[in-house]
């Protein structure tokens, strides 16, 4: 099931979710209609908060060389722990709560992340270890970008005082049009 995507300025964007503690086929469902509603939005990544559910859950899933999105890809990430971050980049940056608006920001180049699946199994994604998935790139700045949502915050909080009145200005501009 396609969800409701909640978008700025929405009061509930800026809610900081609480900890999954039941890990059921209530929350698996969730997950599913998760992944349901970011294909069909055209995204790479979700947050529960962003189709009004505070929990600390997002989902994950860049594209292919052939821009695929396979569901055997899929990141699902629950009570995310940043451990270590490293270096620094910049991305141009978008958002399904933000449409239509991209702006470079800066993230960690890499990460270690420890977090748990949809069955509370931890897992741990470290930067540079072979054995398990590498947190660079992309990945880590959608897990970043994604966890940012869990923490009540938005890409555009990121962007200088300048940028960000910019943005404000063009954003109620597109609005207007929309009505």
């Amino acid at each position: 099931m396609i969800l409701p995507v909640v978008t700025y300025p929405d009061k509930r964007l800026k809610e900081r979710s609480e900890p999954v503690t039941r890990f059921d086929a209530g929350l698996h469902t969730f997950l599913d209609n998760m992944y349901e509603t970011m294909i069909a939005s055209n995204g790479i990544g979700l947050a529960a908060i962003q189709v009004a559910r505070p929990i600390r859950a997002l989902i994950i899933n860049l594209a292919d060389e052939e821009g695929h999105q396979p569901k055997e890809e899929l990141l699902e990430i629950i009570n995310p722990v940043i451990l270590e971050t490293d270096g620094s980049t910049f991305y141009q940056e978008g958002c399904l709560s933000v449409p239509g608006f991209y702006e470079d920001v800066e993230r960690f180049e890499t990460l270690t992340l420890r977090y748990q699946d949809r069955h509370g199994n931890e897992r741990t994604i470290r930067a540079g270890n072979e054995r398990t998935i590498r947190a660079d790139g992309l990945l880590s700045i959608a897990i970043q970008h994604e966890i940012d949502h869990l923490e009540g915050r938005l890409f555009i909080e990121k962007l200088s005082y300048s940028r960000r009145k910019k943005f404000e200005k063009e954003y109620k501009k597109i609005q207007k049009q929309k009505k």
